[in-house]
C-alpha cells in the first residue's frame, strides 16, 4: 500500500508540474525601438517576431513596443540591464558613453555606399564596438540601419554649399553632426525628434538633415520642400539584447532567436534599401524638388568637413580611422 501511495504522489505531483507548466504562457521578449511601426525598421521587428513565434511554436511571444513607447534611451539601457527589457534598439551617437568606438559612424562621407557600410558594421570594427556593452549587462546582436542623411529645406534649391551657407538646420545633439553641420555653413538646431514636424511646419527651423525613409514615413514632404542629396553621415542602429536573458536561454532556443534576428537584420536593411529608391519616385507628387550633388560638389563638401576628423581623431583613435578608411577602400 505505501509503494502504491508513492507512486500516486509521484504521479500528482508530476500532474501537477505539467498543468502549471500549461498554464504558466510563453516566454515574453519585450523589444523596444523609436520608430513607427511602418518604418523598416518596425517591418524589420515585425519579421523577427514573426520568425521567434513561429519556429518556437508559440514557446515565446514578441512584445514589441514601437515608437520610443517604452521610453527614452535610457530606459532601454536600464531596463535590458535589469531585463524588465529583453531586446531594444539605439543608435550609435547614444551608445558612444559606452565606447568611443562608436563615434566612427559620425563621421562625415567615411561611407560612399551601403556596400561599405555593412563592411563596417558586419566586420571587425562594428562588432568590436558592440561587444563594449557586455560589461554592463548587454549584448550587441548586431546592426540595423535608418540610412544616409540628406539635406531637406523650405528655403531653396540647394546644390552647392554656398546655397546651404546660414540655413538653420535642425540636427541631433551628437557634436560630430553638429560640427559637420557647421563646417558646411549651415546653422545647426538641435530639436528633440518629437517636436520636428512641427518646428518644421512653423518654419522655426528652415530644414533638417534626415534620410529619406524617416521623412517620408514621418510626413516630413508636408512641412518641406527641396531636397539635395547629400549623402554626408550614415545612421545605423544597434540592436541588444539583455545578457540575463540571454544566459536564461537552452542552446536551441538561442540558436532559433540569433538566426531570427540575423535574418530580420538583413531584411530590415533591404527595406530600408529599396524604400530609398521607391520613395524617390513620389517626391515629386508631393512637391518636393529633388537634386542630386554632382561628384565634384560632393567632394567639396567632403573636403569641407575634414576637420570634424581632426576633432574627434584623440577620442575615436587615429588608428581605428585608418583601420575604417582601408576597410572601405578596399571593398
Amino acid at each position: 500500500m505505501s509503494r502504491i501511495k508513492s507512486i500516486l504522489i509521484a504521479l500528482v505531483a508530476i500532474l501537477a508540474i505539467s498543468v502549471s507548466t500549461a498554464f504558466a504562457g510563453p516566454t515574453v521578449i519585450k523589444l523596444a525601438h523609436p520608430n513607427v511601426p511602418q518604418h523598416p525598421m518596425g517591418q524589420g521587428f515585425e519579421k523577427f517576431k514573426e520568425l521567434v513565434e513561429t519556429r518556437t511554436n508559440g514557446e515565446f511571444r514578441v512584445d514589441i513596443y514601437d515608437s520610443s513607447k517604452f521610453g527614452n534611451f535610457d530606459s532601454v539601457v536600464q531596463g535590458l540591464q535589469f531585463n524588465m527589457l529583453q531586446m531594444g534598439s539605439a543608435s550609435t551617437p547614444n551608445l558612444a558613453p559606452f565606447s568611443d568606438d562608436f563615434l566612427i559612424f559620425d563621421l562625415p562621407f567615411l561611407f560612399p555606399d551601403y556596400e561599405s557600410t555593412d563592411l563596417i558594421t558586419d566586420g571587425p570594427i562594428g562588432m568590436n564596438a558592440a561587444k563594449a556593452l557586455e560589461r554592463s549587462g548587454i549584448i550587441g546582436l548586431g546592426y540595423i540601419e535608418i540610412g544616409f542623411r540628406n539635406l531637406w529645406n523650405n528655403k531653396r534649391t540647394v546644390k552647392t554649399m554656398a546655397d546651404a551657407k546660414g540655413l538653420k538646420i535642425r540636427s541631433t545633439p551628437s557634436k560630430a553632426h553638429i560640427a559637420t553641420l557647421k563646417a558646411l555653413g549651415i546653422n545647426p538646431t538641435p530639436i528633440s525628434w518629437g517636436e520636428v514636424y512641427t518646428a518644421l511646419q512653423q518654419k522655426t527651423v528652415d530644414g533638417i538633415d534626415i534620410d529619406l525613409n524617416l521623412a517620408w514615413h514621418n510626413n516630413f514632404p508636408e512641412v518641406t520642400n527641396n531636397l539635395t542629396m547629400v549623402n554626408s553621415l550614415y545612421s545605423p542602429h544597434l540592436v541588444m539584447m539583455s545578457k540575463k536573458f540571454m544566459d536564461s536561454l537552452s542552446d536551441t532556443n538561442k540558436a532559433i532567436i540569433l538566426e531570427a534576428f540575423e535574418e530580420s537584420k538583413l531584411y530590415e536593411r533591404k527595406l530600408i534599401r529599396e524604400g530609398e529608391k521607391e520613395i524617390m519616385t513620389k517626391l515629386a507628387d508631393k512637391g518636393v524638388t529633388v537634386y542630386t550633388l554632382t561628384p565634384e560638389e560632393r567632394a567639396r563638401w567632403a573636403e569641407a568637413t575634414k576637420g570634424v576628423y581632426d576633432q574627434f581623431e584623440k577620442r575615436i583613435g587615429k588608428d581605428l580611422i585608418e583601420r575604417a578608411k582601408a576597410t572601405v577602400a578596399g571593398k
